[in-house]
């Protein structure tokens, strides 16, 4: 199976902590939350880094010290290995 091979959302939540089933498509989401806006940023620039990497970017936004992301892999319309690969280093970096 291929990285952007979908597996759909409830097989990635059995890999993730903190993550859940976005509401009406086949999407998982996450908010974190940080001590400042200086901290979310600077977590939003490292997640940048990696994305580019993969070629596999985030649907997400920023609110003052709070990120709100979902992750989806677009051409395969849901979740893949990809965005658990993604997911799982987002959380390695709080």
């Amino acid at each position: 199976m291929g990285q952007r091979t979908r597996i759909g959302a409830a097989a990635a939540l059995g890999q993730l902590q903190g993550w859940r089933v976005a509401e009406g498509r086949d999407a998982i989401v996450k908010s974190y939350t940080f001590k400042s806006f200086s901290a979310a940023w600077g977590f939003m620039s490292r997640v940048a880094l990696k994305a580019e990497q993969l070629d596999h970017h985030p649907e997400w936004s920023n609110v003052y010290n709070r990120v709100e992301v979902t992750l989806a892999t677009h051409s395969a319309k849901g979740v893949t290995a990809l965005d658990i690969e993604l997911a799982q280093f987002m959380d390695s970096l709080v």
